[in-house]
């Protein structure tokens, strides 16, 4: 896998990634991941591309072996408070202060970066567009991101069993749409979201 960077920082760089931008309900997850040179991970790739047992098996491999990740969040609430775009940036930003080893450096997948300073202390990052299916720690990130987000829009099936999110993971189908008109927003809808809004 092409490790293409505009900068080659000393030390450790950790993949950032999200999933659940577009959804109508449930959180956007973040993940971090630090990878470790000495033993790659055969068969990265962006988590879309990839069937949900093969993204299950590759998260298992990536946090037994990866020198360090972490999974962050933003929820519904801090969505519609702050726009999708900010709340993506939170969660990225929580991913990084999750991490149990502090990176020299950042790769995010997509065309922006979050804000990278801490305190007294700022990272060096770069925005890869189509990291995910370039880089490899961006690629774990983007699995951990995936897989993490569906185990929680699993559990709000228990808790809201009539929007059937284990099915369709809170995206706008023609099933969730239905039953988004015939049962109304839940609290883990998205109501800064269109038609979310237009079912209030």
């Amino acid at each position: 896998m092409q490790q293409a960077m505009l900068f080659q920082p000393e030390g450790l760089v950790a993949g950032i990634d999200e999933a659940g931008r577009g959804p109508l309900a449930g959180p956007v997850v973040a993940a971090a991941v630090i990878l470790c040179a000495e033993q790659p991970i055969a068969g990265l790739a962006d988590s879309k591309k990839l069937s949900a047992v093969r993204r299950e098996a590759l998260a298992v491999e990536i946090r037994q072996r990866a020198v360090a990740f972490a999974v962050a969040w933003a929820d519904a609430a801090e969505i519609d408070a702050l726009n999708i775009l900010a709340a993506t940036m939170l969660a990225m930003r929580r991913a990084i202060l999750g991490l149990r080893v502090t990176p020299r450096a950042v790769l995010v997948d997509g065309n922006r970066l979050p804000r990278l300073a801490f305190g007294q202390f700022r990272l060096d990052g770069e925005a890869v567009v189509g990291g995910d299916d370039r880089i490899a720690a961006i690629s774990a990130a983007s699995i951990l991101a995936k897989t993490a987000r569906d185990r929680i829009m699993v559990s709000m099936d228990a808790l809201y069993p009539g929007y059937e999110f284990a099915r369709h993971k809170g995206y706008g189908t023609e099933v969730h749409r239905e039953r988004l008109q015939r049962f109304g927003p839940c609290p883990e809808h998205r109501r800064s979201f269109a038609p979310v809004k237009a079912a209030s």
